[in-house]
């Protein structure tokens, strides 16, 4: 104890650290005067000293040399050497220990300590011009770069908008996809301007497929940035980062990445979202990273209705609830989500629990709102905000279906009501189309916009998606994953979502488990058992119901049985889950079920011949006059839409994940069908529809 506290009260000594001007020339003085002592008594001859004076002033300099020093440390250090031996020497001859020799070597001690400073200092000051030429080096090529590239986009944007600018600054990105130019437009023009000729400068500037040259407003109205991108970040996959740390929904949750390589983040304490996208555009994996930033912010609660079989929220929910994931202290995880609809009935619960928990807050918390002065309710982890996900909840809201309706009624309330007591949205839809965006409150309240194009061009009107931004075309993000993203802090603009894995679904589930917070006693008490009760048994067994699907059930229960009923689930795989067009075809059968008795199957070659004038719907046709199974789901789907008719995008969609057919394709096969009276041309222009000639109108002097 004693020596560590001696060693505590007294000085620290580095005996490793170089020597200083002071500690330099002390160690100087007194090793002459050590050797001079010495060297005095014993009868060392003096001739010594001089010499290794001499021998250090030589190595110091060859030293300094190779280290490049200035010629004033070079000359300074051997003369320190040289004067110590020559006063060693001296006092080995005439006597160490008199006043004239100490005081002389007090002297050389001082002289030696301010020659040293000086020549640090020089040698600091040598050092910092070096580096900072060099910066100046650098920058020097780097404003001639810059420059160039000013001169260019100045021409350019003359030559093409007919606009004078002036480039106040040009910015490389640190990820070197692309540089920024801050613009001063000349005669009061605004960046719109510059913005609707984004395809034009992109196509002058030769930039590659997928990158763009795009406008938005500067630090006021008389300025702009243009954006750049040379580096086309949008085709290859972007993993979702490993970073699993606390978010916040006060702070931004991120949902992908710009072109320049930084995050996009979605505010959503106050906004609704609206997330669009066609089949095959990667929309599933957006909403799994949506729910993954959902799940690490620490003052969030997700509820996600999803009518197709839950399949949005199953990945969340399913490990935890088999208990197939434990925390590193082998505790048992909680899901990913707080809770999860697959039906109407179940749907209809947690939206009644949320209009409930809204309305009691705001009588509840007057107090703390008051206290807060605020009229919004400070959300934290002790009051949550509770995000509803509603996988194609644009489609419930466009509905004309009565259930749907419904639902629809207390969606809008949710959006109309809860935006102060911390209760927003995320919807999804199949296309950003006028019934889509036609409710206003859809249009105010969901400002936080994203639209994953996949290259897709029907249904995806940018216009009505981002109004007033113009320079959006789906041609610039034909990759599954990109798009376009826009919130009231960054204006719509390219954009990549990350890919998630199953596999980091379930990572971020364990690391967050523990972070999820609870819902608020208040809130609790007004959900009500609705919500107490939501991962009890009898609510969840559906998630691990395996038995055949109701289609399949129905079919076999039908008049006639299973082999003269008409399904057409054939032609998906056993194990795909339905799509939405598949869905329609699925309605389209239980239709002509009820309406006719379907026909047995055709005979084969050996089977007797089927009785004469047997009524029914007959679709031989699907099985025999096609080549493949995906000309055979094609005609399908062109039978199913009846005599409303079809296009080739929509057979297209619906065909894509199993057959990967593409639109071409498919145009070719209606050409076809239409040639040989398969199929009937209805209209002209983007208005054409095709329809199966069962469905066909008659024509003027037909019987």
């Amino acid at each position: 104890m004693s020596s560590t506290a001696t060693h505590e009260s007294g000085p620290v000594l580095d005996w490793a650290a170089g020597h200083g001007p002071v500690t330099g020339a002390l160690s100087a003085t007194t090793g002459a005067f050590a050797v001079a002592t010495t060297g005095a008594a014993t009868g060392m001859p003096p001739g010594w000293a001089l010499a290794v004076g001499a021998a250090g002033a030589l190595g110091h300099t060859i030293a300094g040399i190779r280290i490049r020093n200035a010629g004033r440390t070079l000359a300074t250090r051997a003369a320190s050497w040289l004067v110590g031996a020559g006063w060693t020497t001296w006092a080995m001859t005439h006597g160490p220990l008199t006043w004239a020799a100490l005081g002389s070597l007090a002297t050389i001690g001082v002289g030696i300590g301010a020659a040293t400073r000086s020549t640090n200092l020089y040698e600091e000051a040598r050092e910092e011009e070096a580096i900072a030429a060099e910066q100046r080096a650098i920058a020097a090529e780097l404003s001639a770069e810059r420059r160039a590239i000013a001169a260019e986009w100045v021409e350019r944007i003359g030559r093409i908008c007919q606009i004078k600018v002036r480039v106040l600054a040009v910015e490389m990105w640190p990820t070197g996809t692309g540089y920024s130019l801050d613009l001063e437009p000349q005669g009061g023009i605004t960046y719109d301007r510059i913005a609707q000729y984004s395809v034009q400068l992109s196509a002058d500037a030769r930039l590659p497929h997928g990158c763009t040259a795009t406008t938005t407003p500067g630090i006021h109205q008389g300025r702009a940035i243009l954006d750049v991108t040379t580096v086309n970040v949008l085709q290859a996959d972007c993993p979702y980062p490993d970073d699993y740390s606390p978010l916040s929904v006060l702070t931004g949750l991120p949902w992908g990445v710009r072109t320049n390589g930084e995050s996009v983040l979605a505010y959503l304490r106050e906004q609704c979202a609206l997330v669009v996208g066609p089949t095959g555009s990667g929309k599933t994996n957006m909403i799994h990273t949506i729910l993954a930033g959902f799940a690490r912010a620490q003052d969030v609660l997700t509820w996600v209705i999803d009518l197709n079989a839950g399949s949005a929220g199953l990945p969340w929910v399913l490990p935890a609830l088999n208990g197939e994931l434990k925390t590193s202290d082998d505790k048992p995880v909680r899901p990913g989500i707080d809770w999860l609809a697959s039906t109407h009935a179940e749907a209809l619960l947690m939206l009644d629990a949320a209009l409930a928990v809204g309305l009691h807050r705001k009588k509840a918390y007057q107090e703390l709102l008051a206290k807060a002065d605020t009229d919004l309710l400070p959300i934290s982890a002790k009051i949550p905000q509770i995000l509803l996900v509603i996988d194609e909840g644009a489609e419930i809201l466009t509905s004309t279906d009565r259930q749907m309706k419904e639902l629809a009624k207390k969606i809008l309330e949710v959006i109309r009501m809860l935006r102060a007591m911390g209760i927003r949205t995320v919807l999804t839809a199949l296309g950003a189309t006028g019934s889509v965006l036609g409710n206003l409150m859809i249009r105010r309240e969901g400002k936080v916009r994203v639209a994953l194009t996949g290259g897709e061009t029907e249904g995806m009107d940018l216009g009505k998606m981002f109004p007033g931004r113009r320079g959006l075309r789906v041609e610039q993000a034909p990759y599954k994953g990109a798009g376009f993203m826009g919130t009231p802090e960054s204006p719509a603009a390219l954009f990549k979502a990350w890919r998630i894995k199953p596999s980091q679904i379930r990572e971020i589930t364990v690391a967050t488990s523990d972070r999820h917070p609870r819902l608020d006693t208040v809130s609790a008490s007004a959900a009500g058992p609705s919500y107490a009760h939501r991962w009890d048994s009898d609510r969840t067994a559906w998630m691990h119901d395996l038995t055949p699907t109701n289609d399949t059930e129905q079919a076999d229960q039908r008049p006639g049985g299973g082999a003269g009923a008409l399904n057409l689930s054939a032609l998906r795989k056993a194990d795909d889950k339905p799509s939405p067009d598949e869905e329609v075809l699925r309605r389209f059968r239980a239709q002509i079920d009820a309406e006719f008795a379907t026909a047995p199957e055709p005979p084969t070659g050996t089977d007797a011949a089927a009785p004469a004038g047997a009524g029914g719907l007959n679709l031989s046709a699907l099985r025999g006059e096609q080549d493949n199974p995906a000309q055979q789901a094609a005609l399908a789907a062109l039978l199913a839409a009846g005599g409303e008719g079809t296009g080739a995008s929509a057979i297209a969609r619906a065909l894509a994940d199993q057959y990967g057919t593409t639109r071409q394709t498919v145009v070719g096969w209606l050409k076809a069908w239409t040639e040989d009276g398969t199929a009937v041309r209805v209209g002209e222009g983007t208005k054409a529809r095709y329809v199966h000639h069962r469905h066909a109108p008659e024509q003027p002097g037909e019987s």
